[in-house]
């Protein structure tokens, strides 16, 4: 999916169980971005001394107009946070891969969770909230990836894809991987030479469109482009400022971008039931096990509609078909329920409107832990 989406530096630190994506990456470049007359190499590989340098890398090359990405898992996480916090808040496109494990600290770096829904939500400090895409396995871990580079560049940003252990690691069957040779990269607003001649002055972090996303430049095109970026406050100018009004208008611009882009983002995945009036919502590879758990259900006479959520900020069919029933139940890996505490941050919803059901031992979810924890909870409603 990176190859597919013109991807040509990958920079990381090897971590199970992310070191795969990597080592495919590096074998499909060595087939694919080599020119066959000199033997250059149009690509770029760069192990880093850790996680934090990893991210530097990306920046620097996405600041450059290369599409970077680097694979982690969640320790790498929590050791780009200040990092990711400088791509959002001076703008810099950047995708991250998360083939999350079982934590915290080392945890079991061999079994699978969904522990890192809220970490990678808001990572890092002070007030952010980032776009994350969660596939549900290996086909649309590949359509995600070209979808996040796409993302990342249009809204300037960075994006995380959330997979885990038994996406990234174990086989899976799949229908066959779909190409399509129309595919061109969705650049978003970077300048070209000619467009910067044409206008008196640029600044970097100005609104001139009302969406929340400023145009861009690339160093080396024109002198009037934005030859710095700056991560430390700043007004719309990209001028340094400690003014408060100076800075809540850009920070406030930039919730607003990232707010505006849900309708962008891949939209949830629904199952409908005539007159159903419970719903069942989950995340990436929930996915299978909560559908054959719904079909034994129906066969009981127990109807049961279904969401997969598939990306954040929710679309807003996500609060819709909370709102439609009188109850959910949220399915996740995680001892926390951090997928139905986003919710609840995010919509609005009560907590008590929404039902746990977790599974966190760190073997992939069956269809008999969601069996389990449905008929369990609805014993005790009834």
């Amino acid at each position: 999916g990176c190859v597919y989406a013109g991807a040509t530096v990958g920079a990381w630190y090897p971590i199970t169980p992310s070191t795969s994506l990597m080592d495919a990456f590096k074998g499909f470049c060595e087939r694919f971005r080599v020119d066959a007359a000199t033997g250059e190499r149009n690509f770029a590989v760069l192990q880093a001394e850790d996680e934090l340098a990893a991210i530097g890398m990306v920046l620097g090359a996405s600041w450059n107009g290369a599409r970077a990405f680097t694979p982690t898992s969640g320790p790498g996480i929590s050791l780009m946070n200040e990092f990711i916090g400088l791509a959002y808040y001076a703008e810099v496109p950047a995708v991250i891969f998360d083939v999350q494990r079982v934590g915290p600290s080392t945890g079991m770096p061999t079994r699978t969770q969904q522990s890192d829904i809220m970490m990678c939500a808001y990572a890092s400090h002070g007030d952010t909230r980032h776009i994350c895409l969660y596939p549900s396995d290996p086909k649309e871990a590949f359509e995600f990836a070209a979808k996040a580079f796409d993302l990342a560049e249009r809204f300037q940003t960075p994006v995380f894809v959330l997979t885990d252990l038994d996406i990234g690691m174990n086989d899976w069957m799949v229908p066959k991987l779909e190409w399509d040779d129309a595919y061109r990269p969705d650049r978003g607003k970077v300048l070209s030479a000619e467009e910067l001649e044409k206008i008196q002055s640029f600044s970097r972090y100005l609104d001139v469109d009302g969406d929340g996303i400023p145009y861009r430049s690339l160093p080396g095109v024109h002198p009037k482009g934005a030859f710095f970026t700056r991560g430390s406050g700043h007004n719309k100018h990209a001028a340094y400022t400690e003014d408060d009004a100076e800075y809540t208008e850009v920070i406030d611009r930039i919730d607003r971008k990232i707010q505006g882009a849900a309708k962008s983002l891949p939209a949830p995945v629904v199952r409908t039931t005539p007159g159903a009036r419970i719903g069942l919502i989950t995340v990436g590879g929930c996915h299978g096990a909560c559908i054959e758990a719904l079909d034994a259900m129906a066969k009981e006479g127990v109807n049961i509609d279904f969401m997969r959520v598939r990306a954040f900020p929710f679309h807003p069919d996500v609060a819709k078909f909370i709102d439609s029933h009188d109850a959910v139940f949220v399915v996740e890996q995680n001892r926390d329920g951090q997928l139905r505490n986003l919710l609840a941050l995010e919509t609005g919803t009560p907590m008590a409107k929404m039902h746990s059901i977790r599974y966190y031992g760190g073997f992939p979810l069956s269809a008999h832990h969601v069996l389990k924890g449905l008929r369990a909870k609805l014993e005790k409603a009834a």
